[in-house]
């Protein structure tokens, strides 16, 4: 049973909170990163970004340090309150193009995580656990949320469907056209039937921040060993997490591009391909697959159809039926020569909001030899690989909603 807890959240006063909120810094360019900081000294991009005042480059321990200075300077100069009861926060988004998720913003376990009741389908990289766990550690606090999901509950989506009758505590639109909405939910009967609910869910899953799930376990398991009087209660035995109902996420897919061929020529490449998959060539159509096992290809100025020739290929488990799984046993490893996805630099991502056009472009500009389209995967393939304990090849989903940064803060 998944323990999902109330918390007191440190969040920008209602007149400034559109300023502050902020999306995860590495998504800005760096003139649009100058830009706000120019601009915006409310901008939550200030405390993560300490060096800017310095206009100095800072690194490791001392920017952490930093961070947790600007932080503190933003709680001084009352941009930041902390409620003083224990609540629930309901967390709605519109965006532009019309899609709504509604979810709960709350403290989830870290022992559920350990126990494998937060269950993950993607591997982490050890080395960034421990920065990202050393970065918390310092700073004390957490600005943006684990993204969790948990199968459709009448008695949740009730809840949160009566709170969004009320006026909101905050409504703010962004630069994306995004409609940003937040309810506090801290009545002694609701909070316990929200929390008494979640612990009739056997299982909650990782949807996105698979590193801060990873990093705030291990974080946690560092601070119990530090403090003498360990309860279970303190506040690092939680991390800050988003939950939403499974109807609610929003996946797309992770096209793929290699740079070159693997030395092999436009002729010997296709026809080791017609090993595995069925051919067609399509010619100037932009064609994109609509069936798991299909896949499109981008090759000299033409797109190709791939058809997975099934009784050549062996589905032994959930890992071995993702098509970000096939493409790698099929075509990126032994005919490609990419065994290493993580660090290999001849292989590329665009995330399915690009379409296939960002594809050809970048074909056809010469930096890529090959590009190839997937269908998305789904969130029962997500789960079937969570509870085998397997793990999906990297950037096989992006998953929405994205959250803004700075809205709610979780301290510990």
């Amino acid at each position: 049973m998944a323990k999902i807890i109330p918390f007191k959240a440190v969040r920008p006063t209602r007149d400034k909170v559109s300023l502050v909120a902020s999306r995860s810094y590495q998504s800005y360019t760096q003139d649009e990163l100058e830009a706000r900081l120019d601009y915006n000294p409310f901008s939550f991009l200030h405390i993560v970004n300490p060096g800017y005042k310095y206009d100095k480059q800072i690194k490791g321990e001392e920017r952490y340090r930093l961070v947790k200075n600007r932080y503190l300077e933003f709680k001084e100069d009352h941009i930041f309150i902390q409620d003083k009861t224990p609540s629930y926060y309901v967390y709605k988004i519109i965006n532009r193009d019309g899609n709504t998720c509604s979810g709960i913003i709350a403290a989830a376990s870290a022992e559920d995580y350990k126990n494998d009741i937060i269950k993950k389908h993607e591997d982490t990289i050890e080395f960034r656990e421990h920065i990202f766990k050393d970065y918390l550690k310092t700073v004390g606090f957490n600005a943006e949320p684990v993204l969790l999901t948990y199968p459709d509950n009448d008695i949740i989506s009730n809840t949160v469907s009566n709170i969004q009758k009320e006026r909101a505590e905050y409504e703010f639109t962004t630069h994306f056209k995004d409609t940003h909405y937040l309810w506090l939910i801290n009545d002694v009967a609701t909070v316990n039937t929200i929390q008494s609910t979640f612990k009739t869910i056997d299982t909650v899953y990782i949807a996105d921040g698979h590193h801060r799930s990873a990093s705030s376990c291990l974080l946690s398991e560092t601070l119990k060993t530090e403090n003498k009087q360990h309860t279970g209660h303190e506040s690092y035995n939680f991390f800050m997490s988003y939950l939403i109902p499974e109807s609610h996420l929003k996946i797309y897919e992770f096209n793929r591009l290699i740079k070159d061929l693997n030395g092999l020529s436009k002729e010997s490449f296709l026809i080791q391909l017609d090993t595995m998959y069925r051919i067609e060539n399509r010619g100037a159509e932009l064609y994109k697959p609509n069936n798991k096992h299909h896949f499109s290809m981008y090759l000299d100025g033409e797109f190709y159809s791939l058809y997975l020739r099934k009784h050549n290929y062996k589905f032994n488990n959930a890992l071995d039926a993702l098509d970000t799984q096939i493409l790698y046993k099929t075509i990126l490893e032994p005919i490609l020569g990419i065994s290493d996805l993580r660090n290999n630099t001849r292989i590329d991502y665009s995330h399915g909001k690009n379409d296939l056009v960002t594809i050809k472009s970048k074909v056809d500009q010469g930096n890529y030899a090959v590009g190839f389209g997937l269908v998305p995967i789904t969130v029962d393939e997500i789960k079937a690989i969570a509870d085998a304990g397997l793990t999906m090849p990297p950037k096989s989903t992006f998953i929405e909603p994205k959250l803004r940064s700075g809205v709610t803060i979780y301290e510990f």
